[in-house]
């Protein structure tokens, strides 16, 4: 199952469990831990007390008690201390630590926030990193579907300069859009072109060729046959889940190297492949084409076989134009970027 970035409050989450932030002694504090343990009472609490805290890096479980979810996982990340007292490796191991619980207990859903970058003051950009490597890289081998659960967007933060890029790349995507537009706008209408031959065109009753002494009359112009829609049924193209599969096979992958790359859920890719008119979601038909790794000009002709188009008019369209041309394919850098933008997701 899928990666999935969202802007949620995460104690609203109906989820299997959710995962709490927490401090060492895993009896509340501020941030989302406060916020968690308001929202699921003073029985998450004595429940906390009997577990006697939890390390730095490690995990451990509750009830949800008052909580739409029916788990918490209370894991410890580490303080920012500059980046050279381990803080990389303790905060991958939380990620880790909650997830090897949700998968012992069968779990198959789970929420994380953007552990220690409140105010334990781990750069939220690199924390993000972190969570997305650790997610997909136990997305590889497992079948769950993860959200990270952002509740404000200024919580959130790709790098300054992928952001500075993308924008750039934006505003020449646009201005390009805009100058054609204009040129269209400059030119004479074929209505203002034909206002000038007035007085000057042939009657409706013949058709005048220069060099021609007699006039053809249109009665006498062969009529072309009409074609049955039999005939025209016949030469329907390829459709969009026969390109797919076919780029399947052609790129050497399994399908399930496919569909996970394209953060696609398993059940959706079985619909696809069993039935050949499947029209997909636009997001659904770049996901395969980023999963892929289709070019450009191939990745316009996937979407035209689901009835899509790229088009320089519109934000999304532009970002994935931009990771196409820069040769990165990663999904979930992509939806990274796309989130930052707030834009829709890749995936489903």
């Amino acid at each position: 199952m899928p990666l999935k970035l969202i802007k949620e409050d995460i104690t609203k989450l109906s989820c299997d469990a959710i995962v709490n932030a927490a401090n060492q002694t895993l009896l509340g504090g501020g941030g989302v831990d406060g916020a968690i343990h308001r929202a699921a009472g003073k029985g998450l609490l004595f429940e906390c007390m009997k577990l006697g805290g939890c390390r730095t890096g490690e995990a451990k479980v509750t009830k949800g008690y008052g909580l739409p979810s029916r788990f918490v996982i209370h894991t410890v990340g580490p303080k920012w201390r500059g980046g050279a007292d381990g803080e990389e490796e303790k905060l991958r191991s939380c990620y880790r630590s909650a997830l090897s619980i949700a998968k012992e207990r069968g779990f198959e859903s789970i929420a994380f926030p953007l552990i220690s970058s409140g105010a334990y003051g781990y750069p939220k950009d690199q924390a993000l990193k972190v969570a997305v490597d650790e997610i997909t890289a136990f997305l590889d081998d497992n079948d769950m579907l993860v959200y990270i659960a952002v509740c404000d967007k200024a919580d959130y933060r790709i790098s300054e300069k992928l952001f500075d890029d993308i924008s750039s790349f934006i505003d020449v995507k646009y201005t390009a859009e805009r100058f054609v537009e204009s040129d269209r706008a400059d030119r004479p209408s074929e209505k203002s072109v034909c206002a000038g031959f007035q007085g000057k065109m042939p009657r409706k009753s013949s058709v005048c060729f220069e060099d021609t002494a007699e006039p053809v009359r249109l009665n006498s112009v062969p009529q072309i046959k009409k074609a049955s829609l039999d005939d025209i049924l016949k030469t329907i193209d390829e459709s969009f889940s026969e390109m797919l599969l076919r780029k399947i096979d052609e790129k050497g992958m399994t399908d399930a190297e496919c569909y996970k790359k394209a953060n696609i859920d398993r059940k959706l890719f079985s619909k696809i492949r069993s039935d050949r008119t499947y029209r997909p979601s636009k997001t659904t038909a770049i996901a395969f084409a980023i999963a892929l790794e289709l070019s450009l000009e191939e990745t316009k002709d996937m979407l035209m076989k689901a009835g899509f188009a790229l088009s320089h008019s519109n934000k999304f369209d532009i970002i994935i134009e931009y990771f196409i041309t820069n040769g990165n394919y990663n999904v979930f850098e992509i939806n990274e970027a796309l989130f930052a933008f707030d834009q829709v997701l890749l995936g489903a």
